[in-house]
């Protein structure tokens, strides 16, 4: 790591190894919970009804104990209602909430960085028809809490059709309905559940509740949004992609015009895919969403004018108000502005240890390759590197993280244990530092191996395009 004289990477990368206190119990007590869902909470048997009693333990001496205590009572009855299920995955929430919180705090005093305060969930909203949407979709997913996961079949699942259908017209419905949709498909492709050798208990529960606590009025009120002008300074993609869609997800550093502290930021664009649209063939989809890329590709900053930013740090992306600027090389912007840049808050129902995602100047370690993968040394420890995330729409490869000796990468915790997933690596190639970016080709490449993958995508993109083009006109 980089010593505390020298500036940026991790201050104290012995942190990230340390015990939390508190959080293997936490886990558990979601574990248990989660293992209770397998077999559904219509009839549970002793070892389930024993999972929810000990989440409801869990958050005992909490505002939430005494409901969720009566809903815990209910469910080991067999005599649960939807109010009770909502009760129960708001537990869930709380505990996940505090893993999230507990390894944020550890990983921001690893890295030094300050933090900013507490997200602003924004106002509430809805209708007395979305209201009936939502109460339907409760009712599903109460269904499948019944059932649990060994019990679904196509017609339990198909349930959720109508009510996502009746969803998605609706722009402020979209995000529910999105979800639903992507949950729901995943358990069709699963069914029946007394057939499955492996079921993804964490996953589906993580989806489960989720969703039942997007069903309550106001928790998708529109966020907090304010403005921002000055310069944006990119420091890496991170690509995230589905058989069906794709994201392109910047982090960058913002400085504020006139001066000020500097903040960390993101901005994004997703876009539907066909599963025949790979590698980068990708960005094809992305570029008209963001001119961002074209900034990263070429390796430059952003001029930001009055540009709408959520109290989470993401910029509510607008081309007009966003222009080219001058060159900057990310890595040097790592070392000099990410140290002092403050990480902005949580939204409260985000707060999940998936959604970790610290970015990191990482450098004087040693790397190293084995059939465990590819890890990086640190003061004698072992931090694992996560080259899976490692998008192929890209020239940044395992091999090149290997042979690097300074990576620009995002601090992510799983599995029990904080890893990295890079964005940008620094290796010598001929006594020269060379940098080598995941998302150097997302504004176009005249690099051979990305042109040759651009071209075998364009046939796909252009057809893709024009069958979308008929359908309008039809």
């Amino acid at each position: 790591m980089v010593p505390d004289d020298e500036g940026g990477g991790l201050m104290r990368a012995d942190l990230l190894f340390d015990p939390v206190d508190g959080l293997d119990e936490a886990l558990a007590a979601v574990d248990a919970f989660d293992a209770a869902l397998v077999a559904g909470l219509l009839r549970p048997q002793p070892d389930q009804a024993a999972g929810v009693v000990e989440l409801a333990d869990a958050v005992a001496g909490t505002p939430l104990a005494a409901r969720v205590a009566e809903a815990a009572d209910k469910t080991v009855a067999g005599a649960a209602g939807e109010d009770h299920f909502v009760a129960l995955a708001a537990a869930r929430a709380a505990l996940l909430g505090s893993v999230h919180d507990a390894l944020t705090a550890r990983g921001t005093e690893a890295v030094g960085r300050p933090v900013a305060g507490e997200a602003d969930p924004g106002g509430a909203g809805g209708t007395d028809h979305a209201a009936n949407l939502l109460a339907a979709a409760r009712s599903w997913l109460g269904d499948l809490a019944r059932t649990g996961w060994q019990g679904i079949d196509h017609e339990l699942v198909g349930g959720a059709a109508p009510v996502v259908t009746a969803m998605l017209p609706d722009p402020a419905l979209r995000r529910q309905a999105t979800l639903l949709d992507g949950f729901a498909a995943e358990l069709a492709a699963s069914c029946p559940g007394a057939t499955l050798e492996r079921i993804p208990v964490r996953r589906w529960a993580d989806l489960w509740s989720r969703a039942l606590l997007l069903t309550l009025p106001g928790a998708t009120g529109a966020p907090a949004v304010d403005t921002v002008t000055g310069r944006l300074l990119p420091l890496g993609i991170d690509v995230q992609e589905h058989a069906t869609a794709v994201q392109a997800q910047v982090h960058a550093v913002f400085e504020p015009a006139g001066g000020g502290a500097p903040r960390l930021v993101r901005a994004a664009a997703s876009a539907p895919k066909p599963d025949t649209v790979v590698g980068a063939g990708l960005w094809q989809l992305l570029r008209p969403h963001l001119s961002l890329l074209a900034a990263v590709s070429e390796g430059r900053a952003m001029d930001l004018d009055a540009m709408p930013v959520t109290a989470e740090g993401d910029l509510v992306w607008d081309d007009t108000r966003a222009r080219m600027g001058e060159p900057a090389d990310s890595l040097a912007t790592a070392r000099v502005a990410l140290p002092t840049a403050a990480a902005a808050a949580t939204a409260p129902l985000d707060r999940h240890p998936a959604r970790i995602s610290v970015p990191v100047l990482l450098e004087g370690y040693e790397a190293e390759q084995d059939d465990d993968g590819v890890a990086f040394r640190i003061a004698g420890h072992r931090l694992a590197v996560d080259t899976d995330r490692i998008p192929a729409a890209g020239p940044l490869t395992a091999e090149a993280v290997a042979a690097s000796g300074a990576c620009i990468a995002l601090l992510r915790w799983d599995a029990g244990e904080f890893h990295v997933q890079p964005l940008a690596v620094e290796k010598t190639v001929r006594k020269k530092a060379v940098a080598v970016h995941a998302g150097a080709w997302a504004g176009g490449t005249t690099d051979k191996a990305g042109v040759r993958a651009e071209k075998a995508a364009t046939g796909a993109v252009d057809a893709l395009r024009e069958r979308a083009g008929r359908l309008l006109r039809n």
